[in-house]
């Protein structure tokens, strides 16, 4: 033997050791594959999910109604609150921007 070279007759191998090896080679590709198809999954699951979850759309934290009023509802449709209270012998509604709590409109509710 010379330097580091093997000898020839330990390079060889046998078919049942070449067999094995062929084996282990496609085990460990098959392996691999189903790992790689895990990672896919997970990141997949991991966009999906960062997209559906959007924050809740902001809402006003009060919304002001004159004072000794009665409120009888309040509800949010479209972007805004609408209130509808007594004041005085009248029924009122009013309509909040949700986001601001700004009124946008009143309008008196009369009875024919």
């Amino acid at each position: 033997m010379s330097g580091n070279k093997p000898a020839p007759a330990e390079t060889e191998v046998s078919p049942e050791a070449a067999a094995v090896i062929g084996k282990a080679r496609r085990s460990a590709g098959f392996a691999m594959g189903i790992m790689l198809l895990g990672f896919m999954a997970i990141g997949v699951a991991v966009v999906y999910r960062l997209m559906r979850d959007a924050p809740p759309p902001t809402i006003a934290a009060s919304v002001s109604v004159p004072p000794g009023s009665e409120v009888v509802s309040a509800l949010t449709v479209d972007g805004t609150i609408q209130v509808t209270y007594r004041a005085g012998g009248a029924v009122m509604l009013s309509v909040f921007d949700s986001k601001t709590g700004e009124l946008r409109q009143s309008t008196e509710i009369a009875a024919q």
